[in-house]
């Protein structure tokens, strides 16, 4: 990557394919005001999906937090995202650890107050993928071959386990964020790429806790593709490996979070909320 700036708290890598598509004098503004297919648009941030030249990417966008989502998180004990850096150090680190993600392309900050700092990050468009979501939406109807499914379990399994055992906590470990290369799915191999790392944390020891939380992300939205017992036993063996075994307090809080994760998501407060961000889409 080239060009770099280094204003207040500011930062900018710009890659050479994409600093031709942008204007010279201002490149950070011009990737703030660029606009595309919207994939997702809230409260201070938008991810948008552009093409420039022969390639398509994927830019999201923030606006700033404002003081309110500030303080709202630090009186939760939650350090806030506050900028895209959060995700460019997600990829770096996954990159690093050997989980594949989207190639990073670009990324800015810039502003000094917290409230309002402005950010982008440039990724590649993965092309043909599948979610996870998407994939097992009719396993309870029309299930997969076993080998299939025990192969893909595995593979969830070890992602989860390179996570947790480097310190790494995804935040939203959700099946809709993981997801197959659709050309290799063709020919039924797996790779698996996992996504959006807006809220990823990196620790310095591995966090219990957290670890919990994830596990018990997954958990809740395989719920209705009918997992067998057979199947989440051989998650728990592949996602162990190298793991410090958990305790059984461990599981019986990730089944507890799980179940109120699924009753908080099927409530009508919650579906009217995601019909609201929807429509916004739209």
């Amino acid at each position: 990557m080239n060009q770099g700036i280094n204003q207040c708290s500011g930062t900018m890598k710009i890659s050479e394919d994409i600093a031709q598509y942008l204007d010279k004098d201002n490149p950070f503004q011009h990737v703030m005001r660029m606009q595309g297919k919207v994939f997702r648009s809230v409260s201070g941030r938008k991810t948008i999906q552009v093409q420039l030249g022969a390639k398509s990417y994927f830019i999201k966008q923030h606006f700033g937090v404002g003081w309110l989502e500030i303080f709202k998180n630090l009186l939760s004990l939650k350090l806030p995202i506050l900028t895209a850096m959060t995700e460019v150090n997600a990829i770096q680190k996954l990159v690093e650890i050997g989980i594949a993600t989207t190639p990073l392309v670009s990324y800015g900050v810039n502003g000094c107050n917290p409230a309002k700092l402005q950010s982008f990050i440039i990724t590649e468009d993965l092309g043909d993928i599948v979610s996870l979501e998407d994939l097992c939406a009719n396993w309870k109807a029309n299930p997969p071959s076993e080998k299939f499914k025990r192969k893909l379990i595995i593979a969830v399994a070890e992602i989860a386990r390179k996570l947790h055992e480097n310190g790494i906590n995804h935040r939203d470990f959700y099946i809709c964020h993981l997801c197959l290369d659709g050309n290799l799915l063709a020919q039924n191999q797996i790779k698996l790429y996992l996504i959006d790392l807006h809220r990823v944390l990196v620790h310095q020891k591995m966090s219990v806790s957290d670890n919990m939380k994830d596990i018990a992300a997954l958990y809740f939205s395989s719920m209705d593709i009918g997992l067998s017992t057979r199947d989440i036993l051989r998650f728990k063996k592949h996602y162990l490996r190298g793991i410090e075994l958990q305790s059984d307090d461990f599981w019986r809080n990730v089944e507890s979070r799980a179940n109120k994760l699924y009753a908080k998501f099927h409530s009508d407060k919650f579906q009217q909320r995601l019909s609201v961000e929807k429509n916004a889409i739209r």
